[in-house]
């Protein structure tokens, strides 16, 4: 028994030592198929990852390009509304923490080809762009793309594009262009190169107002004006001082009424101040927007 059970030990000591071995220069069947697909996994990471590179690589020249072009046209850098405060961050960071490396996998893969979507279409835009601007040629100098006074503290803009209370009849009516409230005799630019249009008067209207025609389909009219220094006729460029503010017409209180009207439509100005503002400016601008309800005319 004795015996037995020693030969035992012997070769059940023998057989550990041999699984062992075996086990560290060789894999077992399953130890194989997992060490293959790891593998497998490993350069399929390495070619997602260089394809994430190279679609970030695309958006990152699309972006440059698209700033050039911003850069070109309104001498500024193209604005972003996308915000998101800390608690957003923080809960979409808890969000991925809870996920499953499964769940992760899945919502990288979407978000890689939706990305890839988005870089096709953004190449796409671009490439239409820049023929447009070809297009335009030296006809950028023709859109409106400064403020008409000198408002670089953002605090001058009372009245926004839109529906507002008008401050003779107290209802509802449609505002169709921006007032800035500043003092009279303060000094109004042409906001594009152009040629004068139209200088007019009127008791019951805009007042003393300035119509410039630009090109491109572009019209401006500079309202309540207190004196007009450029005649019908008369070629302005972008900057230059056309006249000073008043409190002519059917006006509440002195002050600039400003209007942009392309293809015979008038549009919202604040879309065409991009010149000498910063995206942040901008935003801010948007917010001071929507604060006043009552325009000044």
């Amino acid at each position: 028994m004795l015996r037995l059970l020693l030969s035992v030990l012997v070769w059940g000591g023998v057989a550990v030592t041999y699984y062992v071995v075996f086990s560290f220069f060789f894999d077992t069947p399953i130890e194989y198929e997992i060490r293959k697909t790891n593998r497998e996994l490993s350069r399929e990471y390495e070619r997602l990852n260089q394809r994430y590179d190279s679609i970030a690589a695309v958006l990152e020249n699309v972006i440059d390009r698209d700033e050039n072009i911003y850069g070109m046209l309104f001498e500024s850098a193209p604005y972003t509304s996308l915000r998101k405060d800390d608690d957003d961050q923080w809960r979409d960071a808890d969000k991925l923490l809870a996920m499953s490396n499964n769940e992760l996998a899945e919502l990288y893969f979407s978000n890689l080809r939706s990305l890839d979507i988005k870089v096709t279409k953004l190449t796409r835009n671009f490439k239409k762009l820049q023929k447009n601007m070809l297009t335009l040629g030296k006809d950028l100098n023709s859109i409106p793309a400064i403020q008409p006074v000198n408002n670089s503290n953002l605090t001058k803009l009372a009245a926004s594009y839109g529906m507002r209370i008008h401050p003779f009849y107290r209802t509802m009516v449609s505002h169709q262009g921006v007032d800035f409230a500043v003092p009279e005799l303060t000094r109004v630019y042409a906001t594009a190169d152009g040629i004068v249009d139209d200088v007019s008067n009127s008791a019951y209207g805009k007042g003393l107002c300035i119509t410039i025609k630009h090109g491109n389909g572009y019209r401006t009219m500079y309202g309540h004006l207190d004196k007009a220094l450029v005649k019908k006729g008369s070629k302005v460029k972008r900057g230059d001082i056309i006249g000073h503010t008043g409190n002519t017409g059917l006006s509440f209180m002195p002050h600039l009424h400003y209007e942009v009207i392309f293809n015979g439509r008038r549009v919202d100005p604040i879309n065409y101040f991009f010149y000498e503002m910063t995206p942040e400016s901008y935003m801010k601008l948007l917010e001071v927007a929507q604060i006043g309800m009552q325009s000044l005319d």
